[in-house]
């Protein structure tokens, strides 16, 4: 098993201190001691690790011995998706980050049984980047996943137009979505309906050619992480 990854804001220096929330994290609840290696990242690209040399209540001291500054990766691949209820919110955010997924964008969809106003967006969006923080250090990632504000139709309209490669799910779509020529660079745009599925207005709004995962219906919760490892496949994990 690899080391365990908390967050550090500040990477600079060959002595580095986690106090606060990650500190005591690591410290109470993870018990770890001197002479245990982690890994502090920023979330943004840069880790260092090495052993812990202190620990106490408030937090770790580490004896930096290794460093590195990951590249973001490419091609970024973006997840709109749209808002589950329950438990399925979580799933499917902690899923698309273990997977690699670089921003989540959560769709208020015509069809999604989630009810805006700005006390519900704010518990949500706080709820969705926590789960997203959690994710990342757990599957060991340099790049945390990016939770963005929530977008109407319009604006994932807006993604779509701008992607490399714009893709929307649709069970009845004719296009297999393995027939895709993935690109090297740019940006992936990845929509994934309610479960209700996306409605024809919204389809219409969207320039984009749906396609379709296989034969069998995935949940909204299930479908952008399969759809999005199978895009992965063919392109940064190749």
């Amino acid at each position: 098993m690899g080391v365990a990854v908390f967050f550090c804001a500040e990477l600079g220096g060959d002595e580095l201190v986690l106090e606060g929330a990650e500190g005591r994290h690591a410290a109470v609840v993870r018990r770890i001691g001197p002479g245990e290696r982690i890994r502090l990242t920023d979330g943004r690209g840069s880790w260092a690790e090495g052993a812990v040399v202190a620990a106490s209540k408030a937090g770790v001291t580490v004896a930096v011995d290794e460093r590195a500054n990951i590249p973001a990766p490419a091609p970024r691949v973006i997840v709109v998706q749209a808002v589950p209820k329950g438990e399925r919110a979580e799933l499917a955010v902690e899923m698309l980050t273990e997977v690699g997924v670089d921003v989540i964008v959560p769709w208020n969809a015509e069809r999604s049984q989630f009810r805006a106003n700005p006390e519900r967006v704010e518990k949500m969006l706080a709820k969705w980047r926590a789960w997203a923080f959690e994710a990342s250090k757990q599957s060991r990632r340099t790049w945390f996943a990016e939770v963005a504000p929530v977008a109407t139709t319009a604006e994932v309209a807006e993604l779509l137009a701008g992607a490399a490669l714009p893709v929307v799910l649709h069970e009845e779509a004719a296009v297999p979505l393995a027939s895709l020529e993935v690109p090297a660079t740019g940006d992936i745009v990845l929509v994934v309906g309610p479960e209700g599925g996306i409605a024809p207005s919204e389809l219409k709004t969207f320039d984009a050619v749906p396609v379709r995962l296989g034969d069998t219906v995935l949940r909204t919760s299930t479908a952008g992480v399969a759809a999005a490892a199978a895009l992965l496949a063919r392109s940064r994990w190749a």
